[in-house]
């Protein structure tokens, strides 16, 4: 696919979830804020579905992860331990001529050249000084730019500042949930029965003011992340490190992604304190990018936690009697990239006579509508008080719409765009027969089904 496919593909996808409802633009209506966006009805619960998904694979059925909620807002003193105030940055250039800020490894990358995110300003100069025929501004055209310099990421806030200069002692919005997690290692320790090995899970929101951000909900300045951090016996790190590479592999193949739209890519210039490190890519309309990062980071997080803070955080081993501090294999998703790889795996047109259906074809666990149900007219009062009290009753159940707006060709077509996969129409053998017909919507098959089998059918799909 060349770009120009590529870029049509993200179009049609950006353009079906600010028209049916999935994703809007913040602040539109004041010209939009960059790199932020809102969730809209459909999109809400679609990112609700993920989102439980990965609750439920990582907790429920899980006996050795606990999940936890930490605040947003947390002492400066926890960034800085972690090193976010001093070495969380992105290389930072700018164009000569029209004064475009942006991030030199991306330029580098769209270019063909290698750049890791993790290099030194040093490093990234260097390279760029080799490669600098190959880089054009993408708002300009031009070739002339400034020698990159590293931009901290952390979102700053006067949160509980009363002095008037928050520059001098700024708190932070997080820009990653695991701090949190590494915070409350101690109390989930002596709160709970967990024993080593065992795993901290959490989603939330972190900010990052992004120097770049682009290509619609992949990379943005608010967003929300599926993190787990695994403590574990040194020297078993790298044991539960593949346990986990294969874990969280088989939850994007259950949640409908094809296995050759991912990939294993392997950081090779890894953080001075990483053992291991791999991200899980998909194959996005603009190719494969990061999905997911599960990480061995050795003993590095609780321990600069530990010596900041003086509190001990090594763990009791009571079996042999042996303390240490444990080591920890983290996996961290996106939910905005997540669903932004389910849409792009569900997104289909399909060619009707001499019509195109758009199709987005959800698993039915991720669907935000289940079931959409119909009277076949809305002019007539007898068939939508009947179609409401199908629709009262199934609601309860299962997250249901009701819609009786146009002709039913146009409200099977709009239920097919959100995803919903099956349609109950209500119709005169309803009133005469005690029958109702159900649409798929993959197949767009219609069979007829007793008015009180509904439930049933549904209970067996769904």
């Amino acid at each position: 696919m060349n770009k120009k496919e590529q870029n049509n593909v993200l179009e049609k996808i950006v353009s079906l979830c600010k028209r049916r409802g999935f994703v809007f633009p913040s602040s539109e209506i004041y010209d939009g804020f960059t790199a932020v966006y809102d969730f809209g009805p459909y999109g809400v619960e679609l990112a609700n579905n993920i989102k439980k998904e990965w609750w439920k694979a990582m907790t429920q059925l899980r006996d050795d992860v606990v999940g936890l909620d930490s605040a947003i807002f947390m002492s400066p003193k926890i960034w800085q331990a972690s090193g976010h105030v001093k070495g969380f940055s992105d290389p930072l250039t700018e164009c000569r001529k029209c004064h475009s800020r942006l991030r030199l490894d991306s330029l580098l990358e769209e270019a063909g050249v290698f750049a890791d995110e993790k290099m030194s300003e040093e490093e990234i100069n260097e390279i760029f000084e080799k490669n600098k025929e190959k880089i054009k501004c993408p708002t300009c055209g031009a070739n002339d730019f400034t020698p990159a310099k590293n931009f901290n990421l952390l979102v700053q806030s006067n949160l509980g500042n009363f002095t008037g200069d928050w520059t001098k002692e700024p708190t932070y919005l997080r820009g990653e949930t695991c701090q949190g997690i590494y915070s409350n290692y101690k109390n989930v320790l002596d709160s709970t029965r967990v024993k080593i090995p065992f795993g901290i899970a959490q989603i939330g929101k972190a900010f990052r003011n992004e120097i770049t951000a682009r290509q619609f909900i992949f990379r943005t300045r608010e967003f929300e992340q599926m993190e787990m951090q695994y403590f574990v016996k040194p020297g078993d790190d790298m044991k539960y490190f593949e346990q986990w590479r294969d874990i969280r592999w088989q939850f994007y193949l259950s949640l409908g992604i094809k296995e050759e739209n991912l990939q294993w890519h392997k950081h090779e210039n890894l953080v001075f304190y990483a053992k291991e490190a791999y991200d899980i890519e998909y194959k996005f309309p603009f190719g494969f990018k990061e999905l997911e990062g599960v990480h061995a980071r050795g003993d590095y997080d609780l321990s600069v936690h530990a010596k900041a803070s003086g509190i001990d955080l090594n763990y009791l081993d009571q079996a042999n009697n042996e303390k240490y501090i444990p080591h920890i294999v983290e996996t961290s998703a996106g939910v905005g990239r997540t669903f932004l790889a389910v849409l792009t795996e569900s997104y289909r047109e399909e060619k009707i006579a001499d019509d195109v259906r758009t199709v987005l074809a959800l698993p039915v666990k991720l669907a935000p509508i289940k079931i959409a149900v119909f009277p076949l007219l809305k002019n007539k009062p007898e068939l939508v008080t009947k179609a409401k009290e199908f629709f009262d009753d199934l609601k309860q159940d299962w997250r249901c719409e009701f819609d009786d707006n146009g002709n039913i060709g146009k409200r099977y077509r709009r239920q097919d765009e959100i995803g919903t996969p099956y349609c109950l129409t209500i119709d005169f053998d309803t009133l005469e027969k005690g029958l109702v017909t159900v649409r798929d919507r993959d197949t767009m098959e219609q069979v007829q089904i007793k008015a009180d089998e509904v439930k049933k059918y549904f209970q067996e799909r769904l």
